[in-house]
């Protein structure tokens, strides 16, 4: 099977250093991380972290192995396409230079409800909330207006139904 993106939840030890100790892992590793998200969960010792990697099936065995060795880390959960639910957020800067861009900009906000947060003389900031291909969609169609910014979170993600990383075993 060929490379695709892994979605990796681990839930750590909310200490300082846990991060540079996973991302020192990877770094070693020769893994690369594509995306990162880190939060505090409902029990405030635990922190959720949410790790994108690109690989193999080889490759993500390997991930899940080496951060289960890393003392921090309590639980390592592989989230496939079909058993969770994953999000994104992005902040576009959009130039509205152009007499009728405001409009057009607002209506394809409105098309991917989006929400327009900031408008200035000459540009609007846009957030817009989905998945990977929702977002670059929308970000190609800001391209002609002249993008100033682009800021994303990275992929943040949960598993459907009743189980949560909590309950697997490490």
């Amino acid at each position: 099977m060929g490379e695709k993106i892994h979605i990796l939840v681990a839930l750590v030890e909310n200490k300082p250093g846990v991060m540079q100790r996973i991302s020192g892992m990877f770094s070693r590793r020769g893994f690369n991380i594509d995306s990162l998200s880190v939060g505090t969960t409902e029990d405030p010792h635990h922190s959720r972290m949410t790790i994108t990697v690109r690989g193999d099936n080889r490759v993500l065995e390997q991930v899940v192995k080496q951060m289960n060795k890393l003392i921090p880390v309590i639980k390592v959960r592989d989230l496939s396409e079909k058993t969770s639910v994953s999000r994104e957020l992005c902040l576009i800067k959009v130039s509205t230079s152009k007499q009728d861009s405001r409009a057009e900009i607002a209506q394809y906000v409105d098309i991917f409800r989006g929400n327009i947060i900031d408008v200035s003389l000459d540009s609007m900031i846009v957030e817009i909330t989905g998945d990977t291909d929702k977002i670059n969609a929308f970000i190609k169609l800001m391209q002609p207006y002249g993008i100033k910014e682009v800021s994303r979170t990275g992929i943040t993600a949960m598993h459907r139904g009743h189980k949560s990383v909590k309950d697997q075993k490490k």
